[in-house]
């Protein structure tokens, strides 16, 4: 079973999405489980504090060391062999090559952030992975960390009713995805294009690919460069 174990201050807020649809479905037959921790519940005075004012001085407040390492061991003693995950702004960019690493591990401990983030001391005691989702900032990591499950869940055996359309979707080969069209053959005004409709298969796989390639350099430049330096 592939275990997800998230580190938040709204344990209410899971499953959420995840219960539904793919997800879900996997969840309930055991495929993966999702496991809710509240780290308030790590706190040591009556207040459950979580946090406090940034050392230095400045705006918001910072998520403590002490109470954070007590959650993160807790979840992930040793022999945990789970990689331990937090979600900010500042981390690495999510890529579907980490996504697939990861779906193909033991699951994972996702740290939620909040305020204006953790103390970066439990960053590195506690070899926390920062991954960012994207170039702006949300509320709290809780929204990022659906993303990341997601993610990864749906690439698990089992939860996907066809493996083959994995292999086609954006970013596995580096590429964005083709165009897809169905029925009704024409929608106001717009015809499927016949190379789709001609059953020869050798030819719709040419047109996905350059339809692939044409829609990456228009959209995504960064991955084009990464093709034509493969192709080189």
């Amino acid at each position: 079973m592939w275990r997800a174990s998230i580190l938040t201050i709204f344990p209410e807020l899971f499953p959420g999405p995840l219960g539904a649809s793919l997800a879900g479905k996997a969840l309930k037959a055991g495929i993966w489980s999702c496991e809710a921790i509240d780290i308030r519940d790590f706190a040591a005075d009556k207040h459950r504090t979580v946090d406090d004012t940034p050392a230095g001085g400045g705006p918001g407040m910072v998520l403590k060391a002490d109470v954070l390492a007590r959650a993160i061991d807790a979840t992930s003693p040793a022999g945990d062999s789970r990689p331990r995950i937090l979600l900010t702004p500042r981390g690495h960019p999510l890529t579907q090559a980490r996504v697939r690493a990861l779906a193909g591990g033991p699951g994972a401990v996702v740290v939620c952030g909040r305020f204006e983030g953790v103390d970066q001391r439990i960053v590195e005691t506690r070899a926390l992975e920062e991954i960012s989702i994207g170039d702006y900032v949300l509320s709290g990591g809780e929204i990022a960390a659906f993303v990341l499950l997601d993610a990864c869940v749906r690439l698990l055996p089992g939860v996907m009713g066809k493996d083959a359309s994995k292999a086609e979707e954006s970013f596995e080969a580096g590429l964005l995805e083709y165009p897809q069209y169905t029925k009704p053959q024409l929608f106001e005004g717009h015809a499927i294009p016949d190379v789709l409709l001609s059953g020869d298969h050798g030819k719709v796989a040419a047109w996905r690919r350059a339809e692939a390639e044409r829609i990456t350099r228009e959209r995504r430049p960064d991955l084009a460069k990464g093709q034509a330096g493969e192709k080189e």
